[in-house]
């Protein structure tokens, strides 16, 4: 799939106009919302090619593929059928019960991981991510998200020596945006 395909089948399925509270407390009048890109296969595919194609080119030595729960892992799992890399999921908070990991799937000290997130607006949930993965002594200095916002999630990476690549910018959603306003629902 095209990149201007790719863009106009998410703006079709997951680009929502109304008033919205996004996780970083700000209002919004448009919502990405990840769950209608990443549930329709057509588009999982072809992000989860991106993906891995990004991650060669940004950070080839990448040993895994880190992502936080819930929104990112499918898209990690469908970047690690294409690119072959393992990847970890990372828990909010270490679970009570059974192994009580915060960081699911192996891994060893040392390894290099590429951050995959799927929306990124200010950056908390993706600055989150990696200092879990950097406190379970694991390098993190790339992150690749499908969508950056634009509103500081690039700065507050960087302020943890991390650099964000989007596969794409709000901005290119929105521009692509024709026809009837879509409500959300």
């Amino acid at each position: 799939m095209e990149d201007g395909a790719l863009l106009a089948a998410m703006r079709e399925h997951a680009y929502l106009e109304g008033d919205f509270v996004l996780r970083s407390g700000k209002r919004s009048s448009y919502y990405l919302d990840k769950f209608r890109f990443e549930t329709r296969p057509e588009l999982l595919e072809a992000l989860g090619a991106r993906l891995a194609a990004k991650i060669a080119e940004v950070e080839p030595d990448a040993q895994r593929i880190a992502c936080p729960v819930l929104g990112a892992v499918v898209l990690a799992a469908a970047a690690s059928l294409v690119s072959r890399l393992p990847f970890l999921i990372i828990r909010d908070e270490a679970k009570a019960y059974g192994t009580a990991n915060r960081l699911e799937g192996a891994f060893e000290p040392g390894e290099r991981v590429v951050l995959v997130e799927d929306v990124v607006t200010s950056g908390g949930a993706a600055a989150d991510a990696v200092r879990a993965v950097r406190q379970a002594a694991l390098e993190c200095r790339t992150a690749i998200c499908v969508i950056d916002r634009e509103e500081g999630g690039v700065d507050s990476l960087a302020r943890l020596g991390v650099r964000l690549h989007p596969l794409f910018r709000a901005v290119d959603v929105a521009q692509s945006r024709s026809g009837a306003r879509k409500p959300h629902g």
